[in-house]
């Protein structure tokens, strides 16, 4: 890792694992080398320091490109990986065109297939965005779930509440014939988007039994 990316992933562990209780489950499910999406539900503001943070590897982000102001603070977001996305625009090309150059270039993404986050804690239907990149780059998908973040931290609270548990689910990466049903245009990549989305909703908690 990159050292400010490697120093931000030190750190955000030791958040988690000293602000919240949870396990990782299904950890041995992300490859250790090679392109792949992350592709995850999206409950709270903490969603993508969790998923980060227990990725063994370097990943990238898309966060709001208004948060890409001169100094340090942009300058940081860069060295962690993060790249400025429209989140107003139901389709960032350049954001897309970025994504699919990193894939290419053997790298993991973090995207979120619902787009925003949930205003009720459950899942949300899967944009057509996510189905789009995932058929153009065919590579492989691994589902995540995060669990107890919409209780801590979503976006009904004004601060996180502290000492909850947030888990984190990991499941069996899904190849490009697991989602892409062929076909042409937005049909094609919603249906991708849906196919992974069930994929996300069959993760259980880790701390269940037989997870």
């Amino acid at each position: 890792m990159k050292p400010i990316y490697g120093l931000g992933h030190f750190f955000s562990n030791a958040l988690h694992d000293l602000f919240f209780t949870g396990e990782a489950g299904g950890t041995e499910f992300i490859p250790r080398e090679g392109p792949f999406i992350l592709a995850a539900n999206h409950v709270s503001f903490l969603d993508p320091m969790i998923f980060g943070a227990k990725v063994p590897r370097e990943i990238h982000y898309l966060a709001r490109k208004t948060l890409f102001k001169k100094g340090f603070g942009g300058w940081l977001l860069r060295e962690v990986n993060a790249l400025p996305v429209d989140l107003d625009s139901d389709s960032d090309v350049s954001a897309i065109k970025q994504v699919l150059r990193l894939l290419r270039a053997g790298e993991g993404v973090l995207l979120f297939p619902e787009g925003t986050r949930t205003r009720d804690g459950n899942l949300q239907a899967g944009r057509g965005g996510v189905g789009l990149i995932a058929c153009k780059a065919r590579v492989p998908v691994v589902p995540a779930r995060i669990f107890g973040a919409f209780e801590a931290f979503g976006r009904h609270l004004p601060k996180p509440l502290l000492f909850r548990s947030v888990s984190v689910g990991f499941g069996p990466p899904l190849q490009p014939e697991d989602f892409d049903g062929g076909g042409l245009g937005r049909e094609r990549y919603q249906h991708a988007s849906g196919a992974i989305m069930r994929a996300i909703e069959a993760i259980r908690p880790p701390e269940e039994p037989g997870c």
